[in-house]
């Protein structure tokens, strides 16, 4: 007679990986010892330090939560087909996370004895938990961590699998210049001015022990912590980091990130015991990517051509693409992408200036809305922008406003030229209603912010998440002001605002599946934009604007700065920081591989780890619309 309960285990972890690669026979035998556990909400899997389980464990229903010690961070969401608590199967030692029932759960347990040695047959199951384990802690092919990766038949049998990609080699400068221990920072100073270099290597006995920067000179000279006579020994960075000469790029900005540092010394065997080679700056790898930013930010603003720009924002698809593939983390994508997409509207703007027949008759601002706005425009999506300029006299506002309209008209038709499609509900400058006098700006936003119906809502929600792209910075501020005093005066306002944020419909519906569009050209697809980045965008608005904070308009960094004013809630902030940043890369990658704004998904063609990673957001989601609803009332107010 057939075990039943083993029967519906097997069909169930069948699904997910690594028990997906095993054959039936091992997946039976292994699902027959499977302990089955249920846990309540908030109560302890393992917790720090605690002996080792003899079981790893599979959320079947539910979810876990894994949190640091040090930081007391949730670092992990698990659901359902998720593994943790591997640590037992690669390290002799105790857990290092806690494991916490994020709500109601039934776990399996899976026996280590029994999975160990089927593991040891496939070596695509060992691969895959050898990752799995290496995404929270620390390197398992250290070679500090040499015998305790199941063996080490097993652990080499493994690195000789994991292969890293095949990538360019980092271009590292070869003209060493250095100095001893003994050298005073005066020296030092002066040697680095003559040879215009922003480093310096610190030998002893010929080999490398220091390096000094321009940042050492302003942190521990210019601050007046060491005087210029004393020996560079004082100020230098030490131990040098050090790598051999056959670094990839990919290695060598790891390397940087890892240890917050901005210079890598090269030497014979990659270790401070022999000789300098030579030294990799950021800058340096910054280079060996071929698009460097900083070229790119040149070659933009000598252009006098708005097609010539066109031609360049495709290497910056190219620049962002190889970000991505070397995983760097997106707030760095962002602001670089960011900064570039500005100076790209920046250059079409100065040349729109040029074909008028007169210059602008007054200051003027040109407003970037939307995720430009909020500088999370990574991909080229529709436009999204205004323009306020100076009050001028009564009778002069027909002939002002005439003329930005025409300046409008060419800055949106250069934008599109470059890749800004229009704007299909016309939110651009280029309609008068989006293009008026500080004065006309701030009549409508107190319009918006006393008469808070859905459509006001709507605009001022837009119109919140701006940016200066050009311009005369005071007009911004100007109104800015305006905005907080207002919404001060009418806070009735952050109740609707609040409503609004509440209006995307939920990730996920029953068994916590993905809820996807029922009809129309999108059917069957997960629509990201609407079902997750929408609402972390909306909560974060309110939050921040209900704490009179100006000037970030930034999702993620709004949250991190709400985590800094509410401490109490610094836990699901940061949370939500950490969701944003996740599916905005997650909808870049999809964008960039489907030629397209990567907003509608079709799940069917995303792995089940992919699936994994997105659910692990929408609780962020579901906690800030909770915090929401009840910080602002909204039922209660607005029935």
């Amino acid at each position: 007679m057939k075990n039943l309960i083993s029967e519906r285990v097997a069909d169930f972890i069948k699904n997910f990986p690594p028990f997906n690669i095993l054959d039936s026979k091992s997946l039976h035998a292994l699902s027959e010892e499977v302990l089955i556990v249920y846990k309540e909400k908030n109560s302890v899997i393992f917790s720090v330090d605690e002996n080792q389980h003899s079981h790893f464990y599979l959320v079947h229903k539910g979810a876990v939560s894994l949190t640091n010690r040090s930081s007391s961070n949730i670092i992990d969401y698990c659901d359902e087909g998720d593994i943790f608590g591997l640590r037992p199967l690669f390290a002799n030692e105790n857990y290092k996370l806690e494991a916490r029932a994020h709500e109601e759960c039934i776990l399996y347990g899976i026996p280590i004895d029994i999975f160990k040695p089927i593991a040891k047959q496939n070596d695509q199951v060992t691969i895959f938990l050898m990752e799995s384990f290496a995404s929270n802690t620390r390197n398992p092919y250290a070679k500090n961590q040499k015998g305790q990766l199941y063996d080490n038949e097993v652990e080499e049998k493994v690195t000789k699998e994991v292969v890293l990609p095949d990538l360019q080699l980092a271009s590292y400068s070869k003209k060493l210049v250095s100095c001893s221990t003994r050298t005073t920072i005066k020296k030092a100073a002066d040697i680095m001015s003559k040879k215009k270099i922003g480093s310096l290597l610190v030998t002893s006995k010929d080999l490398p022990v220091g390096i000094i920067t321009d940042k050492d000179f302003r942190n521990k000279v210019i601050s007046g912590e060491q005087p210029i006579t004393a020996s560079v020994k004082s100020i230098m960075t030490t131990p040098v980091i050090t790598y051999p000469k056959n670094l990839t790029i990919t290695q060598a900005q790891m390397a940087m990130m890892k240890s917050n540092i901005s210079h890598l010394v090269i030497t014979e065997d990659g270790t401070p015991n022999s000789p300098a080679l030579g030294i990799l700056s950021k800058h340096d790898v910054m280079v060996s990517l071929g698009d460097n930013p900083a070229v790119l930010v040149k070659a933009i603003k000598r252009t006098s051509r708005i097609k010539k720009i066109k031609q360049i924002r495709k290497s910056v698809m190219v620049l962002l693409t190889g970000y991505l593939e070397q995983n760097i983390p997106l707030g760095l994508i962002a602001k670089i992408i960011s900064e570039l997409n500005d100076t790209c509207i920046k250059q079409v703007i100065e040349i729109s200036i040029a074909k008028m027949d007169t210059p602008p008759p007054v200051k003027f601002a040109w407003l970037a809305l939307g995720s430009q706005g909020r500088s999370e425009q990574l991909l080229h999506t529709d436009q999204d922008n205004a323009l306020v300029f100076e009050d001028v006299p009564e009778e002069d506002l027909p002939k002002t406003t005439t003329y930005f309209l025409k300046l409008s008209k060419h800055i949106t038709k250069g934008l599109n030229i470059i890749g800004y499609e229009y704007c299909p509900a016309d939110m651009m400058a280029s309609n008068p209603k989006w293009c008026l006098s500080l004065q006309e700006w701030k009549n409508k936003l107190s319009y918006w912010i006393s008469n808070p119906g859905p459509n006001e809502v709507l605009m001022s929600s837009i119109f919140f998440d701006y940016s200066l792209a050009f311009g005369e910075r005071s007009l911004l501020d100007n109104m800015s002001d305006h905005i907080f005093k207002t919404v001060e005066k009418y806070p009735i306002f952050l109740v609707h605002l609040a409503n609004g944020a509440l209006q995307s419909p939920s990730p996920t519906g029953f068994f916590r599946q993905f809820v996807v569009e029922q009809d129309g050209q999108h059917k069957d697809s997960f629509d990201l934009k609407s079902r997750a980045l929408r609402p972390l965008i909306d909560a974060a608005r309110v939050l921040i604007l209900s704490h009179s904070v100006k000037a970030i308009s930034n999702t993620w960094e709004r949250y991190e700065k709400l985590a800094e004013l509410e401490p109490n809630n610094q836990e699901l902030y940061l949370a939500c920081s950490y969701a944003t940043k996740a599916l905005l890369k997650f909808r870049t990658r999809q964008g960039l591989a489907n030629h397209d704004s990567g907003r509608f998904i079709k799940l069917d063609q995303l792995s089940k780890q992919e699936k994994m990673k997105l659910k692990r957001t929408f609780n962020a989601i579901k906690e800030i619309q909770e915090l929401i609803t009840l910080r602002f009332k909204v039922t209660s107010i607005l029935g």
